[in-house]
C-alpha cells in the first residue's frame, strides 16, 4: 500500500490517502520520460528560421566575366555561395519539429514522472485550495506551511480564478488543472502539490 499524508492550507495534517500503485507507484522508465520532454520540447520550436538560398538572392543575373581567356576561376553569378552576398548552401529553412510518440509511451511517461516525485519525497497531498479573494500573500502563506521550494507545480481539478490571480505573481510557481498536467512541467518543478481531487482525476485517466 502506497500512503501519503494529506494537508490542509495551513500545513496541519488532515488524513492518510492511499495512492494508486498503478499510477503513483510504479518504477520510472528514464527513457520514456526522456523521450517525452524531448517531444514537448520540440513541438514549443517555432522553426520560422529561414535562410536565402542563391535563388532567392537579388541581382547576380549577369555573368561577372567571359567563360574563356582571362585566366580566373569561371563564374556564372555573383550570388552563387563562394561569393560575398551569395546565397547560403543548406541553410535553414522553415520547418516543424514536432513528432509523436505511442499513447502507451505517453501515459508511461506520466506515472513515470509522478512516480518519481512519490519516490524522491517531492510530492505533496492537499485536502483543497480556495480564496474568497485574489490574494498573492495568501498563497504565498500556503506554499510556506507546506515548504515549497521557489519551483512548484500546484495541480487543482479545476482552476478558480480566485486561485489562478493568486498564483500568477509568484515566480517559479506553475498552476495547472488535472487534464493539463504533463512530464515537462512535473520533472522541471522541485515539489508536486496536488489536490485530493486532482489526485483522483489523475488515477481515473491513468489506473
Amino acid at each position: 500500500m502506497l500512503n501519503v499524508k494529506v494537508f490542509n492550507q495551513e500545513g496541519a495534517e488532515v488524513k492518510d490517502l492511499e495512492l494508486n500503485e498503478a499510477v503513483f507507484g510504479i518504477e520510472p522508465h528514464k527513457q520514456a520520460m526522456f523521450d517525452m520532454v524531448l517531444l514537448q520540447r520540440a513541438s514549443l520550436r517555432q522553426g520560422t528560421h529561414k535562410v536565402k538560398n542563391r535563388t532567392e538572392v537579388a541581382g547576380g543575373g549577369r555573368k561577372p566575366w567571359r567563360q574563356k581567356g582571362t585566366g580566373r576561376a569561371r563564374q556564372g553569378s555573383t550570388r552563387a555561395p563562394q561569393w560575398r552576398g551569395g546565397g547560403v548552401v543548406f541553410g535553414p529553412t522553415p520547418r516543424s519539429y514536432k513528432f509523436k510518440l505511442n499513447r502507451k509511451v505517453r501515459r508511461l511517461a506520466l506515472k513515470s514522472a509522478l512516480s518519481s516525485k512519490v519516490q524522491d519525497n517531492e510530492f505533496t497531498a492537499i485536502d483543497g485550495i480556495s480564496f474568497e479573494a485574489p490574494k498573492t500573500k495568501q498563497m504565498v502563506k500556503v506554499l510556506e506551511n507546506l515548504n515549497a521550494p521557489v519551483k512548484t507545480l500546484i495541480v487543482v481539478d479545476e482552476i478558480t480564478l480566485n486561485v489562478e490571480k493568486s498564483a500568477s505573481n509568484i515566480p517559479g510557481v506553475k498552476l495547472l488543472d488535472a487534464k493539463h498536467v504533463n512530464v515537462y512541467d512535473i520533472l522541471n518543478s522541485d515539489k508536486l502539490i496536488m489536490t485530493e481531487a486532482a489526485i483522483k482525476a489523475v488515477e481515473e485517466v491513468l489506473a
